[in-house]
C-alpha cells in the first residue's frame, strides 16, 4: 500500500478511535491528524468536505467491522444465540482492554450529529441495517420467519448498544455479558416454538 493510500486509511482509523473514546463534538481534525501520524494538508485532500465526511466514512468503516465481525462468528458458531454470547465476550474484552475508554463509534458520534446531518445519518441507518441483516440471516437459517427474524435482530442490536453505554458508564463489561446472555435465551425460546 503506497503512503497515500496508507494515510487516507490512518486518518480514517483515528477518526474510528477518536469518535469512540470521545465523541464527534469533541474530536478536532488536528487530533486526528496527530493520532494518525499524516501530514496536515492530507485531511482535506482526502476528505474534501471536513468533518462531516470523515464522520461519514468512519461510522461506514466501523459499521463494516461489526458486520465482518458477526459475519465470521456466524461462521463459527452454530446458532444465532451462540453468537450474541461469544459477541458479548469479545466485546467484554475489548472494553476491558480498553479501561472502558472505548464505546460505540457510532453511538458517540450518531447521538451528536443526527438528525442534523443527514449524512450522518444515512450511514448509521446503513451500519444498523448490515448487523441487523447478519443476526436476520443467522435467525432465518434456524427457521425463524422474517418478521420475527428482524425484530430479534433489531432488539439484539438496541440492546448491545444499550449495554455499551451502561459498561462505560459503570467500568464493567457485566451489562454486556448479561445482555446478550439474555438475548441469546430470548433467540433460543422463540426458535424453540419453531422447531
Amino acid at each position: 500500500m503506497g503512503a497515500p493510500s496508507r494515510h487516507r486509511s490512518n486518518i480514517l482509523n483515528a477518526a474510528v478511535t477518536l469518535f469512540r473514546r470521545r465523541g464527534y463534538a469533541a474530536t478536532g481534525l488536528a487530533d486526528i491528524l496527530q493520532l494518525s501520524g499524516a501530514p496536515k494538508g492530507s485531511l482535506y485532500h482526502y476528505f474534501p468536505q471536513g468533518k462531516e465526511q470523515l464522520g461519514e466514512e468512519a461510522a461506514l468503516l466501523a459499521g463494516a467491522v461489526v458486520s465482518q465481525t458477526l459475519r465470521k462468528l456466524g461462521e463459527e458458531h452454530s446458532s444465532a444465540a451462540d453468537v450474541m454470547r461469544a459477541y458479548g465476550k469479545l466485546l467484554a474484552g475489548w472494553l476491558e482492554a480498553s479501561t472502558f475508554e472505548d464505546g460505540c463509534p457510532l453511538a458517540t458520534t450518531l447521538l451528536e450529529t443526527t438528525p442534523q446531518s443527514t449524512r450522518m445519518a444515512a450511514a448509521g441507518q446503513q451500519a444498523f441495517d448490515q448487523w441487523t441483516a447478519e443476526i436476520r440471516t443467522l435467525l432465518e437459517h434456524q427457521g425463524a420467519d422474517a418478521e420475527t427474524a428482524r425484530r430479534l435482530a433489531q432488539l439484539a442490536i438496541a440492546t448491545i448498544e444499550g449495554a455499551l453505554i451502561q459498561a462505560r458508564v459503570e467500568s464493567s463489561a457485566r451489562p454486556v455479558l448479561e445482555s446478550t446472555e439474555e438475548i441469546a435465551f430470548l433467540m433460543e425460546a422463540r426458535l424453540a416454538r419453531v422447531g
